[in-house]
């Protein structure tokens, strides 16, 4: 029997409405042709207008997830999104400190596509030092960043003074993602010693954004699982993106999600 090598793991919240979170990162697994396992973290009830409700698991169980999966399946990338607060991140970084495992992407998920506060302020001082120096990558968006340096980005020098800023509290690379940066392009910038490199893309204009952070995360951590390198991985993952945003369409009265089964 062949061992199917190209497995990945997401650690993230459940979105009903099946954009984001979770549902997002099942879909681009599949789509990309890689095995994806998860670790459910919260459940939301949301939809494409916003979050109306969440219910967090206890970190003992999503101990319990992590260790589930890591014994049998034994993904080779892993991506955490949704994490919510200081009890479930410092259960996963327990948890992942004692597997194996080739790479982690953490998303840290902290505002919704609606504006709705993912996380509380306490998780981010866990997230900096504990979670980001067992990464791999590091994937804020704009105001996520501003939210872990504590600094305002209204230019590119104040970008990248808080990619680095970033950095030097640990994380291995930084990736801020800024589609909402530019109106015509859809440019991220990724950090790591001594470097920066810019990814751009043609940006689409359409309101079915729900779900591209999660969705961009999930990709590269799929390609991190076929071997690809970083900066191979996050290429082609704003290509899959960019294809999803071009070919999306609606189905909810807010931001609807992506379409992650694009035919280019």
């Amino acid at each position: 029997m062949n061992d199917f090598k190209n497995k990945t793991l997401s650690i993230a919240g459940s979105d009903s409405g099946a954009g984001a979170g979770i549902q997002a990162d099942l879909k681009t697994f599949s789509s990309l042709g890689v095995y994806g396992a998860t670790v459910i973290t919260a459940v939301t009830a949301q939809n494409t207008v916003g979050v109306q409700d969440v219910v967090m698991m206890s970190g003992d169980f999503v101990c319990e997830q992590i260790n589930s999966v890591m014994s049998d399946i034994k993904p080779r990338s892993i991506k955490t999104g949704m994490l919510g607060n200081s009890e479930i991140i410092n259960a996963v970084c327990k948890s992942l400190e004692g597997n194996n495992y080739q790479d982690l992407v953490v998303d840290p998920v902290m505002i919704a596509e609606s504006g709705d506060s993912l996380i509380d302020d306490s998780a981010i001082s866990s997230y900096i030092n504990k979670l980001f120096p067992l990464s791999t990558l590091v994937t804020p968006n704009i105001h996520e960043a501003e939210k872990i340096a504590k600094i305002k980005i209204n230019s590119e020098d104040s970008l990248i003074k808080c990619g680095r800023l970033i950095l030097d509290m640990g994380a291995n690379r930084v990736l801020i993602k800024g589609g909402h940066w530019k109106e015509d392009i859809a440019e991220d910038f990724l950090f790591s010693e001594g470097e920066m490199i810019r990814f751009s893309e043609t940006k689409i204009n359409t309101k079915n954004t729900h779900g591209t952070g999660c969705t961009l995360s999930a990709a590269i951590t799929a390609f991190l699982s076929m071997g690809d390198s970083v900066e191979f991985s996050i290429r082609k993952a704003k290509e899959y993106i960019t294809n999803s945003l071009k070919y999306s369409y609606s189905i909810g009265d807010g931001n609807s999600p992506v379409n992650h089964f694009h035919k280019k």
